[in-house]
C-alpha cells in the first residue's frame, strides 16, 4: 500500500525545485565528503588567497556535487526519501526534524 500511495502522490513546484534539491544538496556533500574537508582546510590554509591557491580544491568539489546533482537515479532516491517524510508528517503531525531530535535521558 506504501508503494502505491508513493507512486499517486503530486508534488508540489516548490517541492520538486526546491526542496528535493535541498535533500540532494546535503546528501551529496555527506558523499563527496572527502573533498569538501580538502576544501575547507584549503581555504583555512590560505586565507584571504583561498581564491588564487584553491582552485583545484574547488574545481573538484564542483565536479563531485555536479555528478550527484545531474544523477536521475540520485534525485529519485531523494524523492523517495522526501515523500516518506511527507508521508510520515501527514500521519504524525510530528516534523521531521522533530522527530530526529533526541529525548532527554533525564526527566
Amino acid at each position: 500500500m506504501e508503494a502505491a500511495r508513493t507512486e499517486e502522490i503530486h508534488l508540489r513546484h516548490v517541492e520538486t525545485d526546491v526542496l528535493i534539491p535541498k535533500i540532494m544538496r546535503e546528501k551529496a556533500k555527506e558523499r563527496c565528503a572527502e573533498k569538501v574537508e580538502a576544501f575547507n582546510h584549503c581555504c583555512k590554509e590560505s586565507g584571504f588567497f583561498m581564491v588564487f591557491k584553491c582552485r583545484e580544491q574547488n574545481a573538484a568539489l564542483k565536479d563531485c556535487l555536479t555528478l550527484h546533482y545531474n544523477d536521475t537515479a540520485f534525485f529519485e532516491e531523494c524523492k523517495q526519501e522526501y515523500i516518506q517524510e511527507k508521508l510520515e508528517f501527514e500521519r504524525t503531525g510530528i516534523p521531521t526534524k522533530n522527530r530526529k531530535q533526541k529525548l532527554p535521558t533525564s526527566m
